[in-house]
């Protein structure tokens, strides 16, 4: 039986981590949608996603993550870039600039979303 499409026009507030500001747009069994908002200069609290492999695409501003042993390996994305973010794979993400940045989120996998830990593997 097919099930109508819904329109998402209120987005709700979820899995914190200090520093970031994540909005829900939806979840359903295996998938989650949201936003992220990252003040400029800021650094996201060390973090992973569990089981569930992570899409970020770049709306506004600048991410930086920060991933691997002791946190040493970076990647940074601008607007129209996609990030790719494993299952149990441990980062941070800062705003290195002076503007706000916003990135959509889509998550595929069970589980809690976010799992906000005190640091990668020593190096």
């Amino acid at each position: 039986m097919s099930r109508p499409v819904q329109l998402v026009t209120e987005l709700t507030e979820a899995d914190p981590t200090p520093g970031m500001r994540r909005l829900q747009a939806f979840s359903v069994d295996g998938l989650w949608a949201g936003v992220v908002h990252t003040e400029a200069g800021a650094s996201s609290g060390w973090h992973h996603h569990g089981e569930h492999e992570t899409s970020l695409y770049v709306v506004a501003g600048r991410m930086r993550l920060s991933f691997g042993p002791g946190g040493a390996d970076e990647v940074e994305a601008g607007p129209g870039d996609f990030l790719h973010v494993p299952a149990w794979t441990v980062h941070r993400e800062a705003n290195p600039t002076d503007e706000a940045s916003t990135a959509v989120i889509a998550r595929a996998g069970r589980g809690a979303p976010t799992v906000n830990v005190e640091g990668p593997d020593p190096v």
